[in-house]
């Protein structure tokens, strides 16, 4: 595995970002009738922004791809598809990072399919190499970037990680480096390594 370099923004910066990107997307002449966030990355960016825009209607779809920390199958797959009618509508779609972007561009086709009006996509975050360029994002970044809302999970898959291709203590380091709160991630540690004794109990 290839060295991987951390950015870790804190919950305040993520409202910064959602507000600046609200205010993008309110001075356009583009007003969603509908939210579809693209779980799970999506999902509380999506929630904020149905606040700050004022939007209606919010509905999910599912898609799996990553397995692991830099790591994800060759394609995506539509896990649960949007049940929500949206044909004639204008949708914004929802993602925290455009990374490869194949995610984002196998949720839009599948919206496209429905019959809406227009469909606009948002991000956080987008990478050099994402092969769709979000309509809105506040960020472009090279560095896996670590949400607020998947600390615990990407420290599981750190200390998961098989066969030393990782070492857990220099990794950690990487995230507090990165802005991770110390004290965070002691707690979380001491949680995971709580569970991970009481599997190997049973």
């Amino acid at each position: 595995m290839s060295i991987i370099e951390y950015e870790v923004p804190t919950w305040s910066q993520i409202s910064d970002m959602l507000l600046s990107q609200a205010q993008k997307i309110l001075s356009i002449p583009f007003k969603p009738d509908i939210i579809v966030g693209i779980s799970r990355g999506g999902i509380i960016p999506s929630r904020i922004m149905i606040d700050l825009l004022g939007t209606p209607r919010l509905a999910f779809l599912q898609i799996e791809f990553y397995v692991d920390i830099g790591q994800s199958k060759l394609q995506p797959r539509l896990k649960e598809a949007l049940t929500t009618k949206i044909t004639g509508q204008n949708v914004l779609l929802i993602d925290d990072i455009a990374d490869s972007g194949k995610s984002l561009k196998l949720a839009k086709d599948h919206l496209q399919q429905q019959g809406p009006r227009e469909i606009k996509t948002a991000t956080l975050y987008r990478k050099p190499q994402s092969i769709i360029i979000p309509d809105f994002y506040e960020k472009q970044t090279s560095n896996w970037v670590v949400f607020p809302w998947e600390t615990k999970e990407t420290l599981r898959k750190i200390l998961q990680s098989s066969k030393g291709k990782r070492a857990p203590n220099q990794e950690v380091a990487k995230l507090v480096k990165a802005g991770l709160p110390k004290q965070i991630a002691e707690r979380l540690l001491a949680d995971l390594l709580k569970e991970l004794k009481n599997a190997l109990s049973y």
